[in-house]
């Protein structure tokens, strides 16, 4: 995965980073966000919504990394982006996918 950094801090302990520069702005933590970029399947709910969100949406989208790492498959894919979007924000991630 291109956009996924880690660096070790001793044999236990490492820090996972999300990158994708394309897409990077300063963050005040501070105060929330609402710009919306990025590839809808990594979406959280909150950027699917349209809502403000903070730092937590990179959980979501680390969460996603790595379903699709264990599965093959990403959790939420529908026909369009709209469709995906709705997916993202009323279903529950499952693993129902075997390949792996």
């Amino acid at each position: 995965m291109d956009n996924l950094l880690c660096t070790k801090k001793d044999p236990l302990n490492f820090d996972v980073k999300l990158t994708d520069f394309g897409f990077a702005v300063f963050f005040d933590p501070d105060s929330k966000m609402s710009l919306t970029l990025g590839s809808c399947i990594y979406m959280a709910p909150e950027l699917c919504g349209r809502r403000q969100y903070d730092e937590r949406v990179d959980v979501w989208s680390l969460g996603v990394i790595t379903y699709i790492m264990m599965t093959g498959e990403p959790p939420f894919i529908g026909e369009n982006e709209n469709v995906t979007k709705k997916m993202i924000q009323t279903t529950k991630p499952a693993f129902e996918h075997q390949q792996w």
